[in-house]
């Protein structure tokens, strides 16, 4: 099957309704490395219930609706996550009754054998209330679907790195087993748990999810910039340019331009980047 233009972008995604409690934001933060220092109390006000803090990261793993991507005619096996941004309209809460609303934003033919790229937004609201949470912006990189005859489009322009040397730098480890933690948070991809499919895939063991990576350098860039205060950090967003093996450290290189946060984050192990093009907003 192939990528049908009209049909797929007047597909209607059904709405994913989400119950969340204290011990899910505790899960994503603990996936997400914080709690490496047990003696250390800002990151322990993410990962112990008493006076509980909620990473603004979090929204990527609320009211997902991944599964639309299936039965689309999209060759599912070879999708990769491309871009993920967020915006926080509100702080998150410990606990929620939430509701995720999906919908494609546009479809890019790259051309045969160079894939395609989806656009799509998910608005995350409250249940009872209907308050809009969070926007969640995201690119599927469809590796094995382009050349279907979609209408010419330009990509976005990614956000540009300054070129100046980094303003600011934040080292944080990744622990082995960190996304066999960071899988109970919703994404059960065997690629992140067994060795024999990630070799299958080209890879020598199983990779970090690529929002685990984006978890990392949010909480670089709460850790540096807002005093670990989750209220601050309102928009993130980056595109993923290469995989990280768990227990490899992620360096975060931060650039400051008043409420502007541009960001990468490189595996110092092996001197790569693995996000790119990143972009941050922060409240004084």
């Amino acid at each position: 099957m192939a990528i049908v233009y009209d049909k797929l972008m007047a597909m209607q995604i059904p709405p994913v309704e989400q119950n969340y409690a204290p011990k899910d934001c505790m899960l994503y933060a603990l996936g997400v490395g914080l709690g490496h220092d047990p003696t250390n109390e800002d990151e322990l006000a993410f990962v112990y219930e008493k006076n509980l803090k909620v990473l603004p990261s979090m929204a990527t793993v609320l009211g997902y609706g991944g599964s639309w991507v299936r039965n689309t005619g999209i060759d599912y096996v070879k999708v990769v996550n491309g871009e993920q941004g967020f915006t926080l309209h509100r702080p998150l809460k410990g606990q929620g009754t939430l509701v995720g609303r999906t919908r494609i934003l546009e479809i890019i033919d790259k051309g045969a054998g160079k894939g395609a790229l989806i656009l799509y937004e998910r608005k995350v609201t409250d249940k009872a209330t209907g308050e809009l949470i969070a926007t969640i912006t995201g690119t599927a990189f469809c590796r094995g679907d382009g050349g279907f005859g979609g209408p010419p489009r330009e990509a976005p322009a990614p956000h540009p790195i300054p070129a100046r040397a980094p303003d600011l730098i934040c080292d944080l480890p990744t622990r082995p087993e960190m996304a066999l933690i960071y899988r109970l948070s919703g994404d059960y991809n065997p690629l992140h748990a067994e060795p024999a499919f990630a070799r299958a895939a080209g890879f020598p063991r199983p990779i970090l999810h690529g929002l685990g990576t984006f978890g990392v350098s949010g909480h670089a860039v709460l850790k540096t910039l807002c005093g670990y205060d989750p209220t601050r950090l309102v928009a993130f967003a980056g595109r993923f340019s290469a995989p990280v093996f768990p227990g490899e450290t992620i360096r975060t290189e931060m650039w400051r331009d008043d409420a502007v946060v541009s960001f990468r984050a490189r595996v110092v192990e092996r001197d790569v980047i693995a996000i790119n093009n990143g972009r941050a907003e922060v409240k004084p």
